[in-house]
């Protein structure tokens, strides 16, 4: 009598979602702690690596520091690390950038031309606006 009893209950059957849960909350939370900050971090190092050009100041993965001096293709760069002394380097192999250099061309000359003058006429009509007073 006891026997069939205990087979009256039966052994549990089925699928519980519930039981899914904690190992869902953990993946969102390795998800937003590890995952998404490594894909932004990679995503700016290939934008900061895509958009090196002439002139700006650059760090290896060797720690060298050094001055770009030119692109000679999308993987290769040739760079200066001392006076007289240039290395060809790849691409994926600059950890940081140090300092950007401003693009070289006619627009960027006559920004600079234009942001002096609006500084000249400002410090002249201060210098007449003094004298008045």
């Amino acid at each position: 009598m006891f026997i069939t009893a205990a087979y009256a209950d039966g052994p549990a059957s089925g699928f519980d979602p519930m039981s899914m849960l904690p190992f869902v909350g953990i993946f969102v939370v390795f998800y937003f702690l590890i995952l998404r900050p490594q894909s932004k971090k990679a995503k700016a190092q290939q934008q900061m690596l895509a958009a090196l050009r002439r002139g700006d100041r650059i760090v290896t993965s060797g720690g060298l520091i050094g001055v770009v001096t030119k692109v000679i293709s999308d993987s290769e760069l040739q760079v200066e690390i001392s006076e007289g002394v240039k290395v060809r380097l790849m691409r994926p192999m600059v950890m940081s950038l140090l300092a950007k250099t401003e693009p070289v061309g006619a627009d960027s000359n006559e920004d600079a031309d234009n942001s002096v003058k609006p500084a000249k006429l400002k410090d002249s009509t201060q210098r007449k606006e003094k004298k008045k007073s």
